[in-house]
């Protein structure tokens, strides 16, 4: 069966927290994305029994989730064409043009912002409890 990349890397951009980009390339059978699925009742379950909590720690498994589906969102659409082909045994070869271009750079720009927004943000709780925000 044909696998888009340019649809892979917009899975793994938009819903890769939930690890559908994975279930989309690798089907059932993939522990990743079952790990990234994980996440989500994880989290829930966190924010339900720790109320008192700052929400940043019972959310983390999913934040981290979501910051390894950019990372790779990133390694999907860096992927060339003829090694995602033969990779993925496509019939037809793929033609991803700029819209995968456009997508990976909002991809850098979002995923440095949260990254650099979790670090500092763990950095507060724990050094300053939390005194800025």
């Amino acid at each position: 069966m044909q696998k888009n990349k340019s649809l892979a890397t917009l899975l793994a951009f938009l819903l890769g927290g939930a690890g559908l980009h994975r279930f989309y390339l690798y089907g059932k059978k993939d522990v990743w994305a079952w790990l990234h699925l994980a996440s989500l009742p994880l989290s829930g379950l966190g924010l339900l029994l720790l109320p008192g909590l700052d929400p940043y720690f019972p959310c983390l498994p999913l934040s981290l989730s979501v910051l390894a589906a950019w990372v790779e969102t990133l390694v999907i659409g860096l992927t060339p064409d003829a090694a995602w082909d033969a990779k993925m045994g496509n019939a037809q070869p793929s033609d991803t043009r700029w819209p995968i271009a456009v997508l990976l750079v909002l991809t850098l720009g979002v995923g440095a912002t949260g990254l650099i927004w979790t670090i500092a943000r763990l950095f507060d709780l724990l050094y300053t409890g939390g005194a800025y925000g």
